[in-house]
């Protein structure tokens, strides 16, 4: 048993010209069946397209990425946030970690910064 036995039976993609026909020989060599997506639909894979979207709407936009350790750390804090802090649709508009209810009593309102302070959460705080 290696890396191999266990190769998808189905590969989805886009016509980008970085997989050329030597990748589809690879794939095919995989026992995988590829199948591409009609030219310029990116529709057809709207997760994928929906998660790059949301980062860089809401991280690249935003920031100068001056090589690939910047990038890597940008892209890693952005992901922190959106896995705990960042509200969902899908969640009823809450984030994936809940939250408990915090009473006035617990102190006042601060942002907490995330993603070097282009998101925030807030919570309560005792001063």
């Amino acid at each position: 048993m290696g890396p191999w036995a266990d190769a998808p039976r189905f590969l989805i993609r886009d016509r980008d010209g970085i997989n050329g026909e030597a990748f589809g020989h690879a794939i095919r060599s995989l026992g995988t069946e590829e199948f591409l997506t009609a030219p310029r639909a990116p529709w057809q894979n709207p997760f994928v397209e929906r998660v790059i979207g949301s980062i860089r709407r809401e991280c690249f936009d935003h920031v100068i990425v001056w090589n690939e350790r910047a990038l890597r750390r940008h892209l890693l804090r952005y992901l922190i946030y959106y896995h705990q802090w960042r509200t969902h649709l899908s969640l009823d508009k809450n984030a994936p970690i809940a939250r408990a209810t915090q009473s006035p009593s617990d102190g006042r309102i601060v942002a907490v910064p995330h993603v070097g302070g282009l998101h925030h959460h807030y919570e309560r705080r005792a001063a």
